[in-house]
């Protein structure tokens, strides 16, 4: 075991990102953000875009991606399954017990109430995520083209989004060989 000081600081910097966050790995993003890159600056802005590209290619949940990712980068594989098991144990047990008492619970008004609520600061989360990504993102009339192409698709169509994450990447690796061989045959 590498550090045993950093992987528990890893298990209970996760177990806080997934306690905390409601609606998925999105959502997660900017509590992410908050503790790994401004907290402890385990990473940086450059390396949460690159570990959402692999997260996203990649089966699984992203929130558990992110985690064992991370994890990994600081405590190897130790590392990977604290951060992994930090992450995903708040909602292992708040899931455990709201299936004790579901049928009951549904029907609390005000458990129905504090739902709504939390589904629309959920949105927030993402569309905060959503922004603070896009500052990063390198804009040219490519990316727009994907960006608009995608949305389009994904809010007008039944297309899959894994289907628009494939061709969209496909896309994008198209166009990186294409001028890829276009800067080697400049320079020559």
């Amino acid at each position: 075991m590498k550090n045993p000081k950093r992987i528990i600081e890893l298990f209970f910097s996760f177990l806080k990102i997934g306690a905390f966050t409601f609606g998925g790995g999105y959502a997660m993003m900017p509590v992410m953000h908050k503790e790994v890159v401004e907290r402890k600056q385990w990473a940086s802005d450059d390396d949460i875009m690159k570990l959402l590209v692999i997260s996203e290619s990649t089966p699984g949940v992203l929130a558990v991606n992110s985690a064992t990712y991370i994890g990994h980068q600081i405590g190897g594989f130790w590392g990977s399954l604290a951060a992994t098991v930090g992450v995903v144990l708040p909602s292992f047990v708040v899931i455990s017990v709201i299936s004790l008492f579901i049928v009951e619970f549904k029907q609390i008004e005000l458990v129905a109430a504090a739902f709504q609520g939390i589904r629309a600061g959920v949105s927030i989360l993402i569309l905060n995520a959503v922004f603070k990504l896009g500052k990063k993102l390198k804009k040219n009339a490519f990316t727009w083209v994907v960006l608009g192409a995608a949305l389009l698709l994904s809010v007008f169509t039944d297309v899959s989004i894994i289907v628009l994450l494939l061709f969209s990447s496909l896309l994008g690796i198209a166009y990186g060989l294409f001028f890829l061989k276009k800067e080697v045959a400049d320079h020559e």
